[in-house]
């Protein structure tokens, strides 16, 4: 069977930091309709409006056509949330989050109803590819069977599957979808072709086909998990340096100078990838029987950082006489990264609940972070500009946002106040301690 024919049409299931930018990659040579089930999403992309931030106005506005007819005979993009629109498509990509619950489990929620919404219009010859990160197997043990159960169709008879894990930097202007080469894969021999030629017919840096999706998933998941490790290694060399009065950027900067040293910074691990990811692999490994002992040690150590964090703060508030009860804090930034205004599962509000236990005021101020969202989901309240006529007891730089680089930081301090730098981004001389 011939996969690549000149009526090939896509729908990308999930229009958030991968959705996106790959839907408007795509649109540039094919026919792409975008599904979300967020309305306020769809009337953003309609005003050619990204609050991701990862794509601009003109590159959604260079693509975007007015209706889901508008692509019956031109390449372009069309954002939906009506499942009729996506009926019609020859291959169906999956982009949507795959999150942990509250006790740190794989949370298949999502992906379980864009796997339906594709049982629902899927055909015989078409295929599905996912990207969402996922444990070694999920595609065809989770999401495969509910196709199946849904449109009635036979797998790797009647469709067919394909897995190349998403490789999104959020907020790196640098490292963007076409210039990272994409792992992919295929549900059998042909359709591996097929899903590999999709991806290098817009990846400018490459393809890289794997044997099976299981080995592409498996390559996703260890991505992050050994970024993880890493991390986990320079926050422990962080608690131990700091024991020993020296500094760690110093001693990093030093030991860099080694050419095969790798730079890896200490810092909060939050977001939606390395913060979660290690959890996929660990919970597959734990259903085989297998008890992960590094992995796990190394999300544990990460996931100790804001309470050692708030700790150290407090300490430097009591050398300096500051009295703790009722003082003022100011913590610059609350999105999970640098440059970016994703909040979910940022590791600052943890920061903020240590510090919660001492009877502070607290003021948040994030020049990108939409305020209503980290109202909804923490219930903080946040601003995006900082108040020119407030000064405060101690400054927590928690995410150094490129805003905040040339910032006249001690404007904001109250005579006696403590400086800390949870990511080594401020000149030295200004700040008390840093991570």
């Amino acid at each position: 069977m011939n996969f690549f024919t000149e009526n090939l049409k896509i729908s990308i299931i999930g229009l958030g930091y991968v959705g996106l930018p790959l839907a408007l990659e795509f649109a540039k040579k094919y026919r792409v309709v975008g599904f979300d089930i967020s309305s306020e999403r769809i009337s953003q992309l309609r005003s050619s409006k990204d609050i991701t931030l990862e794509v601009s106005e003109e590159e959604i506005s260079n693509v975007i056509v007015d209706s889901a007819n508008c692509l019956d005979n031109k390449k372009g993009f069309y954002p939906t949330q009506d499942i009729e629109n996506i009926k019609n498509s020859t291959v169906y990509i999956v982009t949507v989050p795959t999150p942990v619950d509250s006790s740190n489990r794989p949370d298949l929620t999502p992906l379980i109803s864009a796997s339906t919404t594709v049982g629902k219009v899927i055909k015989k010859g078409d295929v599905v590819i996912y990207e969402s990160t996922t444990y070694p197997g999920c595609t065809e043990e989770e999401c495969v069977p509910i196709i199946e159960k849904v449109s009635g169709l036979k797998y790797n008879l009647d469709f067919f599957a394909g897995y190349s894990p998403e490789r999104i930097n959020p907020g790196d202007k640098v490292n963007t979808l076409t210039h990272i080469k994409k792992v992919t894969s295929g549900s059998n021999a042909e359709v591996a072709v097929f899903v590999n030629n999709l991806y290098a017919s817009i990846i400018t840096a490459g393809t890289y086909k794997t044997s099976s999706i299981k080995v592409a998933e498996s390559a996703k998941v260890i991505e992050n998990s050994q970024r993880d490790i890493n991390i986990a290694f320079v926050n422990e060399l962080a608690k131990i340096f700091n024991l020993l009065g020296v500094d760690t950027t110093e001693v990093l900067e030093a030991a860099s100078t080694k050419w095969n040293f790798l730079p890896f910074k200490p810092g909060l691990v939050g977001g939606h990838c390395i913060g979660v990811d290690p959890y996929y692999l660990a919970q597959k490994a734990m259903e085989i029987g297998y008890h992960s002992e590094i992995i796990l040690a190394g999300r544990r150590l990460n996931d100790s950082m804001p309470a050692y964090i708030a700790s150290e703060v407090i300490k430097l508030m009591i050398k300096k006489d500051i009295i703790i009860n009722h003082s003022s804090i100011l913590i610059l930034g609350i999105t999970f990264k640098e440059n970016c205004p994703d909040v979910r599962n940022t590791k600052v509000v943890n920061i903020v609940k240590c510090l919660k236990e001492y009877d502070l005021n607290i003021s948040i101020c994030d020049p990108l972070a939409n305020p209503k969202e980290v109202k909804h989901e923490y219930g903080l309240d946040i601003f995006n500009e900082l108040p020119s006529f407030e000064k405060f007891d101690t400054i927590i730089l928690a995410v150094p946002h490129q805003e905040f680089k040339n910032l006249d930081i001690k404007k904001y301090c109250k005579e006696n106040s403590v400086i800390y730098d949870c990511k080594s981004y401020l000149d030295r001389n200004l700040v008390d301690s840093r991570l």
